[in-house]
Parts: C-alpha cells; structure tokens; sequence
C-alpha cells in the first residue's frame, strides 16, 4: 500500500520540471552565443547610399542636361575702307634725286614689299580714286629703269594710287618710235586691268617733289614742267615732251598718238595739235612742284633726229583721224612679269612696211 504523498510534493516537482527546463534554454541560448562568436561579430546593414544633392536650379527636372554655355560674339566686322583723299597725307614735297649710285632691283624689291608681281600696287587703308597705267617706250636702257623703278614705286605709293607698270620694249633695230610704244601700251594695259587714266613717261626723267601726282585731270596734264635740261623752265608753251596724263576718255577721243614718226622728234607737238583741234586745253603744275631730273646719256644709236617731223606737224589735222589707235598694228612677242614691272617686247614694224 502506498504511502501517502506529502502536501505540496506535486508542486514540487512542477518547479522542478519548470527550473529544468529553464537551465536547458539557457545552456541552448549559450552555446548559440558561443557558436555565432566563434564566426565572428554579425555585421552591420550597409547604410543607404547617400543621395545628391538636388542642382542649384530646382525648377529644372533633374533629367535635363544643363543648357550649353553662350557662344562667344564674333567681332563686329570692320568697315570697308574709303575713298582716299583727293590730296594724299603721305606726301613729302621736294625731294633729292643723285644718279651717283648704283642700283639693285633686288634690293628696290625688297624696300616695296607691297608692290606685287609685274608692278603693280593699291592701297589697303583707302580706295584709289584713279586707276593708273604707266607707260614707258623703252630700248636698251636697263640702268636708266632701275633709277625710275628705285625713286617711282616710293612716290607713286604715297601719292595712293592703284597702278601697274609697263615697260613697252621695242625689238629689233629698227628706228626708235617713242609714240607708237606708247599706243600700245595703252592698248596692252587695258587687257589686263580696267584703267581711267594713263601716265606716259620717258624712262630718263625723275619727279623731284611727290606732290606732282601722277594722275589725271579734267584736262590732258603735262607733268614734266620744269626739267634741269632747261633750266627749269618750259622750253616752249607748246611743250607736252617727258612725262605726260591722260584720261582713257581723253586719249580715246584724239585717236591715240601718231604711229609714224620712227626716230627722234615731232610726236610730242603732233599730240600738243590733236589735244588742241579736239578743244582741250593743257594743264600743269607750278614750276617748282614741276621739277625734274634727266638722267644724262649720249643720244640712242637708231634714234637719230626724225626729217620729217616738221612736215608731219603741219598736216597733224588732216592725219590724226587715219593715224593713231585705229590704225594701230604690232605684235608681241613676249610678255615678262618682273616684281617691279611688266615688260612687253613688241615688233612694231619698220617705216617702209
């Protein structure tokens, strides 16, 4: 028979149970502990990335590139240049001419570096108010050229002129014939520029003071009017020799000049007639803007004094309509472009053909 339970003994055990049970969840709990640390330390959540901060702009939404920065503003464009002045600021007045001294083209060349390939020049700052040939008859004169070419490209230059140079070579040995030259050089020029105005000049004569312009005027300007072969002085009123202007109007309207006076003397008068029996008149500077220098030299073989220039001036009237541009006959046979000028070399014929 069994004996009977003591008060409370189920109580007991319940506590029992309870605390066993309890040291068996703490001793799991320890060695869960104990087993993570052997791992190592649990790691920590990565934090959030951080967010950028809004552009400056919020108005803008934030998938629209900025805009493209300002393109700078060219330069306004400078205008373009005038007319030059009818009187040029450039000018220096009298000048001193000397032959005494050899000449280097290479060297003329190198001092007018705005002259271009056979002669020619514009101003850059203004628009020339004339368009100029220079023509020059020429035969066997080299040193004679490279003075003009030395003291005419600085004056030509600062009298702002657009010009070209030609130097019309005669071929052959032939009488000299200084007036059909210069017909033809009006004639040639024209085919390469669209000139107003036409400076014949000798290739032994200098301008002594740069206010004498190498232009034209509203009459024929005769421009070598006070030369040291004479004394400074006008040899006679009816002179028009050296160095003369004409308009392509001007020059058009006498029939150019006379085509037959081979050797020396007479065309220069003939010219002076034609200017006269067309109604113009002669223009000149004074007498000390006129200056110029010859440069001496004995006179040309095959340029000989022309006998009959007299006779010929008499009778310019009935002949200046048949003799002169329009009955203008040559040939060239070459044409060179030298830094400086622009020779032609010309068979012009001879006085029996």
């Amino acid at each position: 028979m069994k004996e009977p339970s003591l008060p409370g003994t189920s109580l007991q055990r319940a506590c029992r149970l309870l605390v066993a049970f309890c040291a068996l969840h703490l001793s799991a709990t320890l060695l869960y502990y104990l087993a993570g640390s052997a791992l190592g330390p649990p790691g920590r959540p990565e934090p959030p990335p951080r967010r950028s901060p809004p552009p400056a702009n919020l108005s803008l939404p934030l998938s629209r590139p900025p805009p493209p920065a300002a393109r700078p503003r060219p330069p306004p464009a400078s205008p373009p240049p005038g007319p030059c002045p009818e009187s040029s600021p450039l000018l220096v007045g009298a000048l001193r001419v000397e032959f005494s001294q050899p000449v280097n083209l290479e060297e003329v060349a190198r001092i007018n570096p705005e002259v271009k390939e056979g002669g020619r020049f514009a101003p850059k700052d203004c628009i020339a108010l004339q368009k100029v040939a220079i023509i020059i008859p020429f035969r066997n004169r080299e040193e004679h050229l490279k003075y003009w070419l030395y003291y005419l490209h600085p004056i030509l230059q600062r009298q702002q002129l657009d010009y070209g140079v030609y130097v019309i070579n005669q071929d052959g040995e032939e009488e000299f014939n200084r007036a059909k030259l210069l017909n033809i050089g009006f004639a040639e020029a024209l085919k390469e520029y669209d000139y107003d105005c036409f400076v014949f000049s000798d290739v032994d004569l200098i301008p002594m003071d740069d206010r004498n312009t190498y232009k034209c005027y509203s009459q024929p300007r005769h421009l070598s009017v006070s030369m040291d072969k004479f004394g400074f002085r006008l040899p006679y009123n009816q002179y028009f020799g050296g160095v003369s202007a004409l308009s392509k109007e001007q020059f058009t309207k006498i029939n150019g000049f006379p085509n037959n006076y081979w050797g020396w003397g007479g065309e220069d008068d003939d010219i002076y007639n034609r200017l006269v029996f067309k109604g113009m008149g002669i223009s000149r500077p004074d007498a000390v803007i006129g200056k110029c220098r010859m440069i001496r030299h004995s006179r040309d073989r095959k340029n000989e004094p022309n006998p009959e220039r007299f006779d010929r001036i008499a009778h310019t009237r009935e002949t200046m309509s048949s003799d002169g541009l329009n009955t203008l006959s040559y040939k060239v046979l070459r044409t060179d472009k030298y830094p400086l000028y622009t020779k032609i070399t010309v068979d012009i014929g001879s006085p029996n053909s």
